[in-house]
């Protein structure tokens, strides 16, 4: 595992829009580009959305750049993610279009963002211009009960989640809404989430929802993490097969102990880790060692220059499929200890 020592400097901050078919997205997009605090975003969407984009952001490059011409972004189309990304860059570089300082990925309703997330944290290709910042996921209150029950994909966007924004609130009852969001909560406890009124969000309930400095904020780290909103729930509060949970180790990892650990759970497991990540405790280091991952890939771990707070143990955050807490918790303690 390769450890990198400057994981911000210059890189610009991806955040990916997901959610199902007719959740809201390219409506939340146009509104956050109406922003002043969005002037200057590009944007990455699919070509068949229900509503393409109002706004003069999009006539700034053309239309290669900007949308996948594909008609969408998922697993079978990463090559084409990855195109575009680099174009839009030496675009950019170049002086063809205005020096955007972030990026707005828009996946298909029925799109797996497992992928996605995948080719921002691990493609060699953009690493170092790019970083992903946050995966903010759109769920539809009025369809989502069903969704969730019949549409794996929309369970697996709910869990991928940094942040869930809520749509469509006003036709629905607030016992309703109250109900499709503690069933989200049921999938990702982790995430916070917001009711969209009219589209329209806090831009910076999307923006700040990565870490983005070497020196973060304790809070932004903690919410990025979601680590104190993972408290213990029933069976009945948990979505079927989706486990959510945060180990804490309060013994310090050493870089050979918490490598094998990852690269044992991702072989054994990978295709079953939803989500990781965490701020690791590791010897030597002057702040935590920060590590995320989707299924069997995870990004180079990077640390931070100081520990954002008091709490120097390590916590780690997983959303797995039909992996039980006590398995993982149990190959990482026999690992480390075998290790030392």
């Amino acid at each position: 595992m390769i450890r990198t020592l400057d994981p911000f400097a210059s890189r610009l901050p991806v955040t990916v829009v997901t959610g199902f078919l007719g959740s809201g997205k390219t409506t939340l997009i146009n509104r956050l580009l109406a922003r002043p605090e969005l002037a200057d975003t590009a944007v990455i969407v699919n070509e068949f959305g229900e509503v393409g984009l109002d706004h003069e952001l999009i006539r700034f490059a053309s239309e290669k750049m900007l949308l996948l011409e594909s008609g969408c972004v998922c697993c079978a189309l990463r090559g084409d993610l990855e195109q575009a990304l680099h174009d839009l860059y030496l675009a950019r570089r170049s002086g063809e279009i205005p020096g955007f300082q972030r990026v707005l990925l828009e996946t298909t309703g029925l799109a797996d963002p497992g992928p996605v997330i995948q080719t921002l944290i691990s493609d060699r290709t953009i690493e170092g211009i790019y970083r992903l910042n946050a995966v903010v996921t759109l769920v539809d209150t009025v369809n989502a009960p069903s969704q969730l029950e019949h549409q794996p994909e929309a369970v697996k966007q709910a869990a991928v989640a940094d942040r869930h924004v809520f749509t469509k609130s006003d036709l629905v009852s607030p016992d309703a809404l109250a109900a499709v969001r503690a069933a989200i909560a049921g999938i990702n406890p982790g995430a916070p989430g917001t009711v969209a009124v009219n589209g329209e969000v806090d831009p910076e309930f999307i923006l700040a929802a990565g870490i983005a400095s070497r020196r973060p904020e304790a809070v932004r780290v903690e919410q990025w993490l979601g680590a104190p909103l993972l408290a213990p729930r029933t069976h009945a509060q948990a979505h079927p097969g989706v486990e959510s949970f945060c180990l804490r180790f309060e013994r310090p990892f050493s870089w050979a102990g918490l490598e094998n650990c990852l690269e044992v759970l991702r072989s054994l497991r990978g295709p079953d880790l939803l989500r990781v990540k965490g701020l690791v405790n590791v010897e030597g280091e002057p702040g935590p060692v920060v590590i995320q991952g989707v299924q069997h890939i995870f990004h180079p771990p990077v640390t931070l220059d100081a520990w954002p707070g008091e709490d120097h143990g390590s916590r780690i955050v997983f959303i797995t499929r039909g992996i039980k807490q006590a398995v993982i918790e149990n190959l990482f303690n026999a690992i480390a200890a075998a290790v030392t």
